[in-house]
């Protein structure tokens, strides 16, 4: 028996088991690919999960992988003005670009060095619950655990076997990706990676989005304007990308291989719960959206960080089971509001945008140009912007802290700073010189964000009652 089972070696799962194993959770992980798909997809890493990457020491290994890509900010609907982040006090205001591979790769290394065991060549084909825990197949095992998280995709295995609803609306398109390599190019074929805005053009009733990754190779998304929906498993064809090259980029751009190559559609759909029972669900098993911004594996990622130290204070003795309903009571509105902000983005990015659609999409860049409006947008993508509704009553209380080492949170436990000597000597503080911007103490939770906070006198009661308080030994 297992403390944990998390289904899905992908980011959002192999961050789960990261962040479980370093709070002393037994966990196996179970993946039905018997290796790493080695494709681009996902490659941006945002300004938010930077930061927390970097509390656990993972970004420096994943910026040493990461393609080379000039300092510009993210983009909202592929519009041409570029989200501002570095108004918002972070160390990382631009995207990172990596291919999600390597970012698995940096992940399962930390995971298998924590003492997690990946079991690949292994689908889950079963699931029992009972109040104790849970038992699943896997492969031709069975497996008891405590606890298992779904982190198996948009086609969860898991959330089909228990019959949990996915919600939302049908996709609209079907669109290409693959990495390919080019033999020749035009010098209509991007040099480098810049603003997104930059690297999409269309041409007949083709669009295509083409990212230098370097030397000859290329990430390449692309469809056909007014294209139906159509079935992502109808195997993409050499010819089909070569012609939409030859279209978009002219006779000189000729593609020399596919090293790989799948269908996306633009689908929004979420799961009422994030648990049921000793089940819960993260990252595209619970919600999927259309492909605007680059928030699939940021947004999985995230929803990791949140449950994984919930779930092992709880699994641990060291905190209620009351606590694991936050998990969906915050994350489940995140989500929500992704899921919003991509669908939206659809009236804009349309390949081929109606007569009042083209009028809007100029007002909106116009806004965008404006300081407050960029600020607010660049929070949103970025995920700098997100807080939690959380009890204390401090302003800070549930929105992100920025400013501190991150080095204080390698161990993945909440950390208790006195920035103006307000503690008592006896409580466990980090004493630390003022930081701009932050109260005079401040409880920060594994994941990054106040849990409680006081500029004055501070009220203990408060303090000692919250979750993470039993946490700090």
């Amino acid at each position: 028996m297992t403390d944990v089972i998390v289904a899905g070696a992908g980011p959002t799962g192999l961050t789960l088991a990261c962040e479980l194993a370093l709070a002393g959770v037994q966990t196996l992980v179970v993946e039905r690919l018997p290796q790493r798909v080695e494709q681009i997809k996902g490659g941006a890493v945002q300004p938010r999960t930077q930061e927390l990457l970097e509390l656990r020491g993972l970004l420096d290994p994943m910026r040493a992988r990461a393609t080379a890509r000039e300092p510009v900010g993210g983009h909202f609907a592929l519009l041409p003005v570029p989200l501002d982040c570095t108004v918002w006090d972070t160390a990382h205001p631009y995207p990172l670009s990596i291919p999600q591979w390597e970012v698995e790769e940096v992940l399962e290394q930390r995971a298998t060095e924590l003492g997690v065991k990946v079991l690949r060549d292994t689908p889950l084909t079963a699931v029992e619950q009972s109040e104790d825990g849970v038992v699943v197949t896997a492969g031709d095992r069975r497996i008891e655990a405590r606890c298992l998280v779904a982190c198996d995709g948009g086609h969860s295995t898991v959330r089909k076997l228990l019959g949990v609803p996915f919600s939302g609306r049908p996709g609209t398109y079907t669109a290409v990706l693959a990495d390919v390599r080019l033999s020749s190019v035009s010098d209509l074929v991007p040099k480098t990676q810049g603003h997104i805005s930059t690297l999409t053009r269309e041409a007949g009733d083709r669009w295509v989005m083409l990212v230098p990754v370097g030397g000859d190779r290329y990430r390449f998304t692309g469809g056909t304007v007014g294209e139906e929906d159509l079935p992502r498993d109808r195997p993409v064809t050499f010819e089909e990308i070569a012609e939409s090259l030859r279209v978009v980029y002219g006779e000189e751009t000729v593609l020399a291989t596919v090293d790989n190559a799948s269908r996306f559609g633009d689908a929004t759909r979420q799961v009422d719960h994030y648990r049921v029972g000793n089940v819960f669900f993260a990252g595209d098993a619970a919600h999927i959206h259309p492909p605007f911004g680059g928030q699939g594996l940021n947004l999985g990622v995230q929803d990791a960080f949140n449950l994984g130290w919930k779930l092992a204070a709880v699994l641990r003795g060291r905190a209620e089971a009351d606590l694991l309903d936050t998990y969906h009571a915050e994350r489940h509105p995140a989500g929500a509001w992704v899921l919003h902000i991509t669908q939206a983005q659809r009236v804009f990015a349309a390949p081929r945008p109606g007569a009042d659609a083209i009028e809007l999409r100029q007002v909106f860049t116009d806004l965008m140009r404006l300081p407050e409006a960029n600020r607010h947008l660049a929070g949103l993508m970025s995920g700098l912007s997100h807080s939690y509704d959380v009890p204390g009553g401090h302003p800070l209380a549930g929105h992100r802290v920025a400013g501190l080492d991150p080095s204080l949170f390698r161990s993945g436990r909440p950390v208790l700073l006195d920035l103006a000597g307000l503690l008592p000597p006896h409580l466990d503080a980090v004493r630390a010189e003022p930081v701009a911007g932050l109260p005079g103490a401040v409880l920060v939770r594994p994941d990054g964000y106040a849990a409680w906070a006081a500029d004055t006198a501070p009220d203990l009661d408060t303090l000692v009652s919250d979750p993470c308080w039993p946490l700090l030994a």
